[in-house]
């Protein structure tokens, strides 16, 4: 069950609908993908949850490209803000996080 399975969908607009290509070449499709697939791991992302609560998530598309992103929920759908491919770190924590799960 991934994140997406708790929510109605996805908030896609003229604001969010290709933002991410631009400017990390990560397609819109990836970003839904990265949100239904497990493992995943989420927690708050409380630095930039100033007007909304927005969260982090860390997911893998289905060809496996693992992806850090940024969201917010609106009207229950998954808004994504922001996603970008994993550095190292991340990706170490990833992998740390989801030993023997996969």
């Amino acid at each position: 069950m991934g994140l997406i399975d708790h929510y109605g969908g996805f908030n896609w607009d003229a604001g969010n609908r290709g933002k991410n290509w631009r400017a990390h070449k990560v397609t819109d499709r990836e970003i839904e993908e990265a949100c239904r697939n497990e493992p995943f791991l989420i927690y708050p992302d409380a630095e930039h949850s100033e007007l909304e609560e927005r969260w982090i998530i860390m997911s893998k598309t289905d060809r496996g490209f693992p992806l850090f992103g940024s969201y917010t929920i609106r009207t229950n759908r998954v808004r994504p803000i922001s996603f970008r491919k994993m550095d190292r770190k991340e990706r170490r924590a990833f992998d740390e996080a989801n030993e023997g799960t996969t």
